[in-house]
């Protein structure tokens, strides 16, 4: 039975019989929530009992922390430096400001789509069931080689981190690659309510220690540390707030601006993992709207306030953090934080940022080796990758997604030869200008999914979570990303570098060869609002909605804890 003759036969009732809704529910009562989800959406029992189906493993608190922390990780430790020597210190906050906004603007457009259908790997299936199958192809599979090689990006981060300490300097590197490798599968492959748990301590740790660190830069920079000088915003004058690059003037500080942009892009990566996470989370319908609405506190605190730290305790031409970052000197060495702690004299602090860093840079690991995973899964849902993907453990795990994701982590140890330093920069070239066609995918998928509400006569008001000022918000983050995209290699032309050129521009012929591959091989086609598939799968989750418990707090404590997550 396909997918059309199963929605016939659940619309086709005779008049005693319940309607639709109804009939989700007793399914829900009946066979559980995970068996009429997948029924819906295949469309046929046998494929859900041959394959399986992804279980809705994630609570609230895994949900709400994986928003606040969960990708966070070695880009605001150690990418951000150079981005910071490079550009000065208000170029790097207007930086990070200007990419949050459009990033916030983003996250509404996704969060409004993954509250009313919070499905496994969320973006391919949204762009295909409301662009054009060929988007959902494409975005599918450049989402996935950028989970991919964000993934190794982030191993061989560790592996540069771990080299801080003088003990691991004298072990192959090969060794810290292997066994955070091993980890990181180890997390994911067993159930997803231990990549949950295993998230939700990483974030802890992560949100603690970035605000500690926001604390401490503010003592410092009144005076409140060893040596009790007053700081201010003294490095503005001197060295000065903007440095110029490829260019003199107002050119070059413009150009130091933008070319924070790339930067806090690859920062930034990994945001919309909260939707990518719906799909598995309980009671997606009050979790997912509650954690989008947290990633603007996360833009706030962790990047805003995080890159204004950096820039009052060290000015950008501090000689420790130059050298360190020309002679790609391993671990925290070049990273603006442990300077600044250096700088300050309290001797201790170094040590713990670093082993924050490398639970950062870990963390982030586990993060992307779940959202490559699901992203496969989503793909094999759409008949964009073999059906084999679909297979699931009998706990909802889709091992064989994670296997082939995991798998591309080998080429990490290609940082055993080049270097680490040398393979962590190359990987975060390549992956900023990947993230960027997700968010702009995001951002053309939410404006076709505004479209065909209007014209399937749905009412707005009526959505479990509607994000302001739409379609404009869409819009604004769609531009702001395609300016972005276009520009980011300004740098290659003067002089012309090809291997740099390559590394800034290469994202762009992946994303749309892949977008005319299967444009030619299906010979689809942009589908019109009124025929957009935006019901296939809701009647479940409606009915699931019931099946949630309402959380009540008893005491004070638990009315705060509920609040936080």
């Amino acid at each position: 039975m396909d997918k059309q003759a199963y929605s016939a036969g659940l619309m086709e009732k005779s008049s005693n019989e319940s309607p639709a809704s109804d009939d989700a529910a007793r399914i829900v009562e009946e066979h559980g929530i995970r068996l009429r989800e997948a029924a819906e959406l295949y469309g046929d029992i046998s494929r859900v009992e041959q394959y399986g189906y992804v279980s809705r493993g994630l609570k609230s608190r895994h949900i709400q922390f994986i928003a606040l922390g969960g990708t966070i990780g070695t880009g605001l430790f150690l990418g951000i430096g150079r981005a910071f020597t490079q550009a000065g210190p208000l170029s790097i906050l207007l930086g990070y400001t200007f990419t949050g906004v459009a990033i916030y603007a983003m996250m509404m457009s996704l969060g409004e789509m993954a509250t009313w259908l919070p499905l496994p790997g969320a973006i391919p299936q949204f762009c295909a069931r409301y662009v054009d199958g060929a988007m959902g192809f494409a975005v599918g599979w450049n989402n996935w080689y950028y989970s991919a090689i964000t993934l190794c990006a982030e191993i061989s981060a560790a592996s540069v981190v771990i080299q801080f300490w003088n003990g691991a300097q004298d072990i192959n590197v090969a060794a810290w690659i292997s066994l955070i490798i091993v980890l990181v599968v180890c997390l994911n492959i067993f159930a997803v309510a231990i990549y949950g748990e295993a998230e939700f301590c990483f974030a802890a740790i992560k949100i603690i220690t970035i605000v500690g660190l926001i604390i401490f830069a503010f003592i410092i920079d009144l005076g409140g540390g060893p040596t009790r000088d007053r700081l201010g915003f003294r490095y503005w004058n001197d060295p000065g707030a903007m440095k110029a690059y490829k260019g003199t003037g107002a050119t070059g500080r413009f150009l130091g601006l933008f070319s924070t942009l790339v930067n806090a892009a690859f920062s930034y990566g990994g945001v919309e993992m909260v939707a990518v996470a719906a799909g598995e989370a309980e009671n997606p319908r009050s979790n997912v709207p509650k954690a989008v609405r947290r990633v603007f506190w996360r833009i706030l605190f962790f990047y805003v306030l995080g890159s204004l730290a950096i820039g009052v305790l060290i000015p950008y031409n501090e000689p420790r953090l130059l050298s360190a970052i020309d002679s790609k000197a391993p671990g925290g060495a070049a990273s603006p934080w442990v300077i600044a702690v250096y700088r300050a004299g309290v001797p201790a602090l170094p040590s713990i940022i670093n082993a924050v860093i490398l639970t950062s840079a870990t963390s982030s690991a586990n993060a992307f080796l779940f959202s490559g995973s699901r992203y496969l899964y989503a793909l094999a849902q759409n008949g964009q990758a073999p059906r084999i993907f679909l297979t699931c453990s009998k706990r909802g795990v889709p091992y064989y997604c994670i296997a082939v994701t995991a798998s591309i982590s080998l080429l990490t140890y290609l940082s055993c030869d080049a270097g680490s330093a040398n393979v962590f920069q190359w990987f975060q070239n390549l992956v900023a200008i990947a993230s960027l066609f997700t968010w702009m995918s995001v951002s053309v998928a939410y404006i076709r999914f505004h479209a065909a509400l209007k014209a399937q006569g749905v009412d707005r008001s009526t959505l479990p979570f509607r994000s302001p000022f739409q379609p404009y918000t869409a819009w604004f983050s769609l531009i702001f990303f395609a300016i972005v995209t276009v520009f980011n290699g300004f740098y290659t032309f003067d002089p012309f570098d090809v291997n740099s050129f390559v590394t800034a521009y290469v994202g762009i012929p992946i994303y749309f060869g892949l977008y005319a591959f299967w444009k030619v091989l299906k010979r689809t086609r942009w589908i019109p609002s009124k025929e957009a598939d935006i019901f296939t799968g809701k009647a479940a989750l409606d009915a699931a909605d019931a099946h949630w418990p309402e959380r009540k707090p008893r005491n004070i404590i638990e009315r705060i804890w509920f609040w936080i997550a």
